[in-house]
């Protein structure tokens, strides 16, 4: 009776379920878990981009979800394995287009299947309970008042937890919040960049970037079946993270010929591609520098066969082997919250906790800190997080530069001319949103050591 159960239960649920038992249990990367548990399940085409779909976006809305699910229990306590696979189903039923039926059977069977036959009567009744209402409906049922509890509200209603909705608030404003709360919860576009030097970007399948020379906007499909991208002529690269290295290989140097260029944290090695096809393109070479050696073994698979590189270092950033003043330009992509790639890594907004911002803040100051030591005067560093939060962009720049009296602020923006509606919480810092530019929440401060 268990095997005849068990083999009722759908594969493509049985993967999406057991992706988001290894997020919950083992604390695993949705985009690194996904391949494999496909190719466990044998999964691909319509029924690989089904799980994908049922993963992430039940990710991005367990806030909401979770909310539901507790309006339609009658005991509060609830397996954590119930209770992923009710969010599965709530978001069948409340966030894609299966049937009622579908969603409500099909979930019982994985409960079967995957936990016993104890919770499958729950599942139903509660699932039942759910499929009664659409998501709008529930919202208003569930949510605070948006009038007397604005962030509770946004909470729920966009599934963000509270003390991000505050940071972002503080960040973007009310006007734009609910604009920046959708897109986050939005699928994200796959990007692909074009390594300069490598391969144009007219080779590449899909609609050129709105921003970026080098990108192009995949339409559909694996973009691991691309030649550029299976043979490293290309990658896999948000639009926002192609303009950080853009901006850096646009600045002008003072007093030298801007030869020798430094990427400090440069794993995975994204970044540190496209940089060192820009340093190529204007006779400079550039070294990759990469704390954790896992991570810089991936920056040396992707600078393989790259022209313009200078040299791959496993070093920490902020303890410097190297002599002050060694290098022209400096790149600080600093290890931060990743607030604003939230549409990319729907996990990361369950796992962050405000503390963790508290202990990043001092890396991030020390890594600003050690590049502007390590760059010659006249030179440039430019220092970018993958997060609005206030502290880890603007407060991390005020804070370095009071301690550094040889650096100023320089104007980013003037990088950018292109980019509209960009402006960071400092003069002529950056700040790209997803709702306004379609890329990550990506910062972007110049700081230019004085001659």
């Amino acid at each position: 009776m268990t095997e005849r159960r068990m083999s009722r239960a759908d594969p493509a649920r049985l993967a999406a379920y057991d992706v988001l038992k290894a997020v919950r249990v083992d604390d695993a990367y949705t985009n690194l878990v996904l391949p494999h548990v496909l190719r466990e399940h044998g999964l691909s085409g319509r029924d690989a981009a089904f799980v994908t779909e049922l993963v992430s976006g039940t990710l991005r809305g367990q806030g909401t979800y979770d909310a539901v699910i507790d309006a339609c229990l009658t005991k509060p306590k609830l397996e954590a394995k119930v209770r992923d696979a009710l969010r599965l189903g709530v978001h069948q039923l409340l966030g894609m287009r299966v049937p009622d039926h579908a969603a409500i059977s099909s979930s019982v069977d994985l409960v079967r299947a995957r936990v016993g036959q104890g919770p499958a009567g729950l599942t139903n009744a509660v699932l039942r309970k759910v499929s009664q209402h659409d998501l709008d409906g529930w919202v208003r049922r569930v949510a605070p008042d948006p009038g007397a509890d604005p962030v509770g509200y946004a909470s729920v209603a966009y599934s963000h937890p509270r003390w991000v909705v505050e940071e972002l608030t503080r960040a973007v404003g009310t006007d734009e919040l609910d604009a920046l709360l959708t897109a986050d919860n939005d699928a994200p576009r796959v990007v692909l960049a074009a390594r300069p030097g490598r391969v144009d970007r007219t080779e590449l399948p899909g609609e050129p970037t709105t921003f970026s020379p080098y990108g192009v906007v995949l339409a559909s499909g694996d973009p691991g079946a691309v030649r550029a991208v299976a043979d490293g002529r290309a990658g896999v690269q948000d639009e926002g993270s192609q303009l950080v290295s853009i901006a850096l290989a646009r600045a002008a140097v003072n007093g030298g010929a801007g030869e020798t260029w430094l990427d400090l944290c440069a794993g995975p090695g994204g970044k540190a591609s496209l940089l060192a096809g820009l340093a190529a393109a204007q006779g400079a070479g550039l070294v990759a520098a990469e704390r954790q050696h896992h991570r810089s073994l991936l920056v040396r698979r992707n600078l393989a066969g790259a022209d313009g590189v200078l040299g791959i270092l496993t070093a920490d950033g902020t303890a410097r082997p190297w002599a002050p003043g060694t290098f022209d330009r400096v790149l600080v992509d600093a290890p931060c919250s990743g607030l604003g790639a939230l549409r990319r890594r729907p996990e990361a907004r369950w796992r962050r906790t405000p503390g963790d911002v508290s202990d990043l803040v001092p890396l991030q100051e020390a890594l600003l800190e050690s590049a502007i030591e390590s760059v010659r005067p006249g030179g440039v560093v430019l220092y970018a997080t993958c997060s609005p939060v206030l502290a880890e962009t603007r407060g991390v720049v005020e804070t370095a530069l009071s301690r550094r009296p040889d650096a100023q602020l320089d104007d980013a923006r003037a990088l950018l001319g292109d980019v509209p509606d960009c402006d960071g919480p400092l003069p002529g810092t950056v700040q790209l949103w997803p709702h306004r530019h379609h890329t990550d929440a990506m910062f972007m401060a110049l700081v230019r050591r004085n001659l």
